[in-house]
Parts: structure tokens; C-alpha cells; sequence
């Protein structure tokens, strides 16, 4: 990987944020009638500087709040923190109030936001065209064979698409920006100190917040975690798809073995996982027809994307088996499922402007070939995606600062939470954030499957585990297994 040769001015500056000016006068007002949104959820709007040390212009921070019904009880704040990156948090009180506990409900005020560049907070887009917003093309799935020649080709179309339409949000946003925006909202609720649950990429971004802002956290919980790695940042994130993916398969092929009758794919695991690698190769070369879709076909890398979905959750199972099942011919292809593109636009944009403003990424299409090659052959589910060539290669912006390196500096009030099989942020990553944070943590992993642990698998020992610590700040002796 390169090494970053220069650090913008923004890098001297002093880790606190600039405060926000008018914290003291932030008023509340209702959020809307949008569908699910709780009655009792307020919203109001922040305005926190494009560049945080500098003068110049501001960006809007949309932030929620459902106030606990307890205020006697009260002890703070709970920041829920979104993962993605990209993905809004606006709504995220209302989801989380009809599913944490009383107990946590009755000490905290639920806050919501959507991260700068997303949903309502100063939204980006790069202004891709319609084919160049199907998933199978926003994650690198190499073409058959291995062949990567298309995923250049589109990764230079995106990066300058990016130049072209971005904007100044979009050079700004980045994990260390979040952080410092994430620090201005807490000021802005008048907090001395923030507890905050993250989940996914928000585990980086609270380990992050956590690093640069130590003595301003009180209860930090972090759900399904990135690996730390400050030289790849993004990077591994990606290649651990290969690893996640290959831990969790084995849950959907036993899963579907057992209703072979149904689906036909397979009277064992390893008969289902042949079934797949064979269909995902015959797709590559020969795909379907499936009007409606983006792209309007299912190929290979539309059926991997499908698998890579389907593992999140075992909701998911039987969408899978049953598009393999019609993929093999035993009968229509199912109605396809995608987003607007406005919402793939903001999302497309914000992914990328904050995995490549985080860091610099290699350019040489020659090292991603290799890699592909390589990764096609340990961990073929993937077919090489998880290493391959994205926008970042020839992102038009270097990072204007250094990636943060998660250290033990701090106090020892982190609770990390963890699947043993988690397709997205693997066990083995997670590790990697525990040995980073040193004797600030402790983990407790749950052995199920899936992404997102807290309150997700119904894992009454995890789910407990968690809840102790918001509501008491106690957390386990040592790092402990949920069978």
C-alpha cells in the first residue's frame, strides 16, 4: 500500500472540535408524519463546520431524540451510531425504542442522526448513471473467469464522477470528521459525557470517538466490529468478506440441506455449497434474463451479492434458496427487490467518500488481479470481490489527514459484542478492535450467526450482558463466550 506522502493542514490542528455556536439554543420540533417514525421522536438541525479548525462554511446535521419517559431515573445520553458507512440514522430512536429494554429506555434519551453527506445532513452524490448504481457493480464482483478489466473500467468512471459532481461535503467527510461531529452533537445536548451503542461501520466511528475524545464517553457499547487496522482502514474491511462469508455459509447450507425436498440443492452442506459455486460459475458464463432487475439479468456476481445479503440474517435464507432454486429451472425468477436510485445515489457517494478520504488505497491493476487470483481460490463464495479494484484506486483526493490508531489510552468503559459468525465484520476482525483497545474492553461474543448481535439473535446471555452495562456499568471480569 501507498504511504501517505503528505498531511493536509487539517491534520495540525487540535483534536477537539470547533464548538457549535449555538448549542444553548437548539430547539426540537417534530419529525414528521413518515411511516414508523415514533410520535414522541423530535428532530432538530445543527449546523457544524465543513472543515473542523478552519473558517468557511457549515454543514447540516439532521439529529433525533425520543426523551426517556423516566426523567428521574435519567442518566444521559444514547447515541445510536449507523453503520454503512453511508447509512442514515435519523429514524433509528423509533426502531430502537420498541426493542431495547424498559430498564435501558428509563436512563437514557434515545439520539438518532444522519452522518454529514447522508439522508438529511448536506446529502452527496456523484450523479452515476442508472446501470452504474445495480449492487452487483457497487461491490467489485470480477467478471467470469476472474477477469477485472470491467471493475477498472468502472472505478475510474466513478472516481470522476466524483470529482465532477461531488462537492466540498464530499471531500470532507470522513471517520475522523464524524467523530468531531459526533463530539459537536454532544455538545449541543449539553452532555459532559456520551454513551453511545454503534453498530458495524458505527463500531469504527465509536472506536474513533473514543480514541480522540476519551474523557467524553461514559457507556461505550460496540456491536458486530471493524477491524481497526490503521494502515488499511477500509481496505480489510472489504477483504474480510472473504472470511466473514466463509464462516457463515455453513449456517444457510445446513439450513437448506434440511429442506431438500423444497429447494433441491442439496442433501448436506457440502452438496448445497457445491450446488452454489457450480450455479455462480454456469451464471457467469450463460446469465438469465431477469427483467426489472439492475442490471436486467442474473448472473454471477447478482447471485453472489444475493448470498452475501441473505447471510446478514436467516430471514434471508429462504430468498436465497429460493432464487437458486428458480436459477436452476424450477421456476420463475422472483420479483426483483431494488432501492431508488436517489437513495443509491447518496449512498454510493458517501461509502465511497469516506472509505477513500479515510485512506489512500494501492492503484496498480496489476497487484488486483494478483489478488483476485489469489482470493478466488482461498475463499472461492466471493469470486474475488472482497479484493478487488474500487473508486478508491484513483479517488481525485488524498486523505487530508492520518487514519486514527485505536490505542488503550482511556478509560476502561467499552463493551464489545460479537457474533462467532458474522458474514460482514468477522469474528477474527473484531479480535483485532479488542487487542487494539487493550485493557478499555471487554468482549463478549455470542455464538450464532449473522450481522448485528444485541438484541438480534435473542441470545438471552449476550442480550443480558449488554444490558447490565448500560444500565449498572458493569461489564464481565474478562472477555467471556455465549454458547
Amino acid at each position: 500500500m501507498n504511504r501517505i506522502a503528505s498531511i493536509g493542514a487539517a491534520a495540525l490542528i487540535s483534536l477537539t472540535a470547533t464548538p457549535v455556536a449555538a448549542h444553548a439554543a437548539t430547539t426540537w420540533t417534530t419529525c414528521g408524519t413518515a411511516a414508523g417514525l415514533d410520535p414522541r421522536q423530535e428532530c432538530t438541525t445543527l449546523q457544524v463546520p465543513l472543515t473542523y479548525g478552519e473558517p468557511g462554511g457549515t454543514v447540516s446535521l439532521a439529529v433525533s431524540r425520543i426523551r426517556t419517559a423516566r426523567p428521574g431515573l435519567r442518566r444521559g445520553v444514547l447515541l445510536l451510531i449507523p453503520g454503512g458507512p453511508g447509512s442514515p440514522g435519523l429514524s433509528r430512536p423509533s426502531a430502537m425504542v420498541k426493542r431495547l429494554p424498559s430498564t435501558v429506555l428509563d436512563r437514557y434519551d434515545l439520539i438518532g442522526f444522519d452522518p454529514r453527506g447522508v439522508g438529511q445532513s448536506s446529502p452527496v452524490s456523484c450523479g452515476l448513471a442508472h446501470e452504474d448504481l445495480a449492487p452487483s457493480r457497487l461491490k467489485p464482483y470480477p467478471s467470469a473467469g476472474g477477469d477485472i478489466s470491467e471493475n477498472v473500467a468502472y472505478a475510474r468512471r466513478f472516481s470522476e464522477a466524483c470529482a465532477r459532481n461531488g462537492g466540498p461535503v464530499l471531500r470532507s467527510i470522513s471517520t475522523r470528521n464524524e467523530a468531531r461531529d459526533i463530539d459537536a452533537i454532544r455538545r449541543a445536548l449539553g452532555e459532559e459525557r456520551l454513551s453511545y451503542w454503534g453498530v458495524s461501520y458505527g463500531t469504527y466511528a465509536g472506536a474513533v470517538y473514543a480514541t480522540m475524545f476519551p474523557g467524553r464517553t461514559d457507556r461505550v457499547v460496540l456491536d458486530s466490529n471493524d477491524d481497526p487496522d490503521p494502515n488499511k482502514v477500509a481496505r480489510v474491511w472489504l477483504a474480510n468478506y472473504s472470511v466473514g462469508v466463509e464462516d457463515r455459509f455453513p449456517d444457510f447450507a445446513a439450513w437448506a440441506a434440511a429442506r431438500d425436498d423444497e429447494y433441491g440443492l442439496g442433501t448436506d452442506a457440502a452438496a448445497v455449497r457445491r450446488t452454489f459455486l457450480d450455479l455462480a460459475e454456469r451464471l457467469d458464463r450463460a446469465p438469465i434474463a431477469w427483467p426489472g432487475n439492475n442490471p436486467p439479468r442474473l448472473d454471477g456476481a447478482g447471485l453472489r451479492e444475493t448470498m452475501l445479503n441473505a447471510l446478514y440474517s436467516d430471514t434471508g435464507f429462504p430468498g436465497l434458496a429460493g432464487l437458486m432454486r428458480a436459477a436452476l429451472g424450477s421456476g420463475p425468477l422472483p420479483g426483483p427487490s431494488t432501492a431508488p436510485d436517489a437513495a443509491l445515489q447518496n449512498g454510493a457517494a458517501s461509502v465511497a467518500a469516506t472509505i477513500c478520504n479515510d485512506v489512500e488505497w494501492p492503484s496498480s491493476a496489476g497487484l488486483h488481479r494478483r489478488l483476485v487470483a489469489r482470493d478466488r481460490v482461498a475463499h472461492p463464495l466471493t469470486g474475488g470481490m472482497p479484493v478487488n479494484i474500487g473508486p478508491c484506486a484513483y479517488w481525485p483526493y488524498r486523505p487530508a489527514e492520518a487514519p486514527v490508531r485505536v490505542t488503550s489510552q482511556g478509560p476502561s468503559n467499552v463493551l464489545l459484542v460479537q457474533n462467532l459468525r458474522d458474514p460482514a465484520t468477522p469474528y477474527s476482525g473484531a479480535l483485532r478492535m479488542r487487542e487494539a483497545f487493550g485493557s478499555r474492553a471487554r468482549m463478549v461474543a455470542v455464538d450464532s450467526g449473522g450481522h448485528g448481535s444485541y438484541l438480534v439473535n435473542g441470545n438471552a446471555c449476550g442480550d443480558d450482558t449488554v444490558t447490565t452495562f448500560l444500565v449498572t456499568g458493569r461489564r464481565p471480569a474478562r472477555d467471556t463466550i455465549c454458547r
